[in-house]
């Protein structure tokens, strides 16, 4: 699904960078970002009643036709690794524009951004580290997605979804509750892979059933490690200019290009 230029990974020469950096930023986790485009932009569509749920493809349809309509949104995200109690996170913004575009801010690591524009996925670590990480992403000549995996937000990419994973309800149609305690009810969506050459085994997908704004993904790496999205407060369709996507590195920060794979 993605094709970046070179062929061998390579680790960035960075000392002590923590774990969940390297999660965030080197080979696997970069195409989990790229991935992570086509779960995380989720979007306040009109309301739907629950009578309209019949199949689980009729579901994940709805979901598909929603994304249709977007133009561009911003929303609060929580990205964790491990479990709830012992795992790292991080705290941001994300935005997105159609039909690739996207930019996570963070707030907590402080001042951490990554930035696709559509070519060339950036990731800016901050002291102590101070370095820009960029990868070219190479368009793919199948057809599935225009600019790789950072572009699947769309009814493209929901349908490659679809295409390599199997989906099915978790329990049934009924909204349960997002987490233990929750007032928020989703409805949960448990997809598995087809084939062992995708990087998560199983992704749970909770989606808003009234809404289908996607709330939670969590998924599950070849590994066993778990990663989990948590979106919340979204702005929609504001006119983001494709200026916002524009990265401006630190003039005194160290620069490693093409840093997944060497030539």
């Amino acid at each position: 699904m993605l094709r970046f230029p070179g062929k061998q990974a390579h680790s960035v020469p960075i000392d002590g960078l923590p774990s969940f950096c390297f999660t965030v930023c080197m080979k696997k986790s970069a195409r989990f970002l790229l991935l992570f485009c086509v779960l995380a932009a989720a979007v306040c569509p009109p309301s739907f009643s629950q009578e309209q749920i019949t199949t689980v493809d009729t579901f994940f349809s709805s979901v598909s036709d929603v994304y249709a309509g977007l133009s561009d949104y911003s929303a609060n995200i929580a990205i964790s690794y491990g479990s709830s109690s012992s795992g790292e996170e991080m705290t941001g913004r994300v935005i997105y524009k159609s039909p690739n575009l996207m930019r996570i801010d963070f707030i907590s690591p402080a001042d951490q951004t990554i930035v696709f524009d559509g070519n060339v996925l950036t990731v800016y670590l901050p002291a102590p580290y101070n370095a820009v990480l960029t990868q070219a992403v190479e368009e793919p000549s199948d057809g599935d997605s225009p600019a790789g995996g950072a572009s699947l937000a769309t009814p493209g990419g929901l349908s490659l979804m679809r295409r390599y994973y199997s989906i099915a309800y978790e329990t049934g149609p009924d909204p349960v509750p997002l987490e233990e305690g929750s007032r928020v009810r989703v409805i949960a969506l448990s997809l598995t892979r087809r084939s062992t050459t995708e990087m998560f085994r199983t992704i749970r997908l909770l989606v808003d059933p009234r809404t289908r704004l996607i709330r939670r993904i969590q998924a599950e790496t070849i590994t066993g490690a778990t990663i989990r999205f948590t979106f919340s407060d979204y702005s929609l369709n504001q006119g983001i200019p494709d200026t916002r996507f524009v990265y401006d590195s630190p003039s005194s920060a160290n620069v490693y290009d093409n840093f997944l794979f060497n030539e």
